[in-house]
């Protein structure tokens, strides 16, 4: 057990720290969401482990990026993980960034409608970051830990051909956004990029769901 309390507080508001289910009591001076961060990363090194997920209010936080405080939250959760985890942990991220960015691009199909085409190009560029997120998670994945081996090409050859693929999704849309017409671009969203994700979705779940099966018959990652 980490601790007897779930609260921490400051004059400010009250939020509560859960990790691996348990409350963490937390030092006064630790009330930023990067000071949180840092405490829960330091306690899973001391059980020797890692910090492999961080929620906040809900939300899935980007462990590969610096974290910013939002304005209030009530509650961080933090998952640790053991080393010998750690694939299946990332393809579980990057399952999770697909669908993050799914429901944006998807609500983007929307709102580029509705803006001037300044606004919607900004709308599109602002994506552009969670598109890539699932491949740099998939990008630290050892050769061959996911688990599906190819004859005709490796893991890292298949990465490869994944970021030109996007490239070109990127470009493409990237063309429509240049046009002076909003239902362009949000032609592009929809027959572009949503369905490289939903495409990304299913080949990622082919990978975690073959990994956990090696891990519940005691198949080594990789092996």
């Amino acid at each position: 057990m980490y601790s007897d309390t779930s609260e921490s507080a400051t004059v400010h508001h009250k939020f509560a720290v859960i990790l691996d289910g348990l409350p963490v009591a937390l030092p006064a001076e630790r009330q930023s969401l990067s000071a949180v961060r840092a405490f829960l990363e330091m306690m899973a090194m001391e059980h020797q482990k890692l910090l492999g997920a961080l929620y906040v209010d809900g939300q899935m936080v980007d462990l590969s990026e610096r974290v910013s405080d939002p304005e209030t939250f009530t509650l961080v959760e933090g998952e640790t993980i053991e080393l010998s985890e750690l694939p299946l942990r990332l393809l579980i991220i990057a399952k999770h960034q697909v669908t993050q960015a799914r429901t944006q691009v998807e609500e983007a199909v929307t709102r580029v409608l509705i803006n001037d085409v300044a606004a919607a190009r900004e709308s599109w560029w602002s994506l552009v970051h969670l598109l890539k997120a699932p491949l740099l998670t998939l990008s630290l994945l050892p050769e061959s830990q996911t688990g599906v081996v190819s004859a005709s090409a490796s893991q890292t050859q298949i990465r490869r051909w994944q970021l030109q693929q996007l490239a070109t999704i990127i470009y493409s849309v990237d063309k429509a956004a240049a046009a002076d017409d909003t239902v362009a671009l949000s032609d592009a969203l929809e027959n572009r990029a949503l369905p490289w994700l939903d495409k990304m979705y299913e080949i990622i779940t082919l990978w975690h769901d073959t990994a956990a099966a090696g891990c519940r018959l005691g198949i080594p990652h990789g092996a």
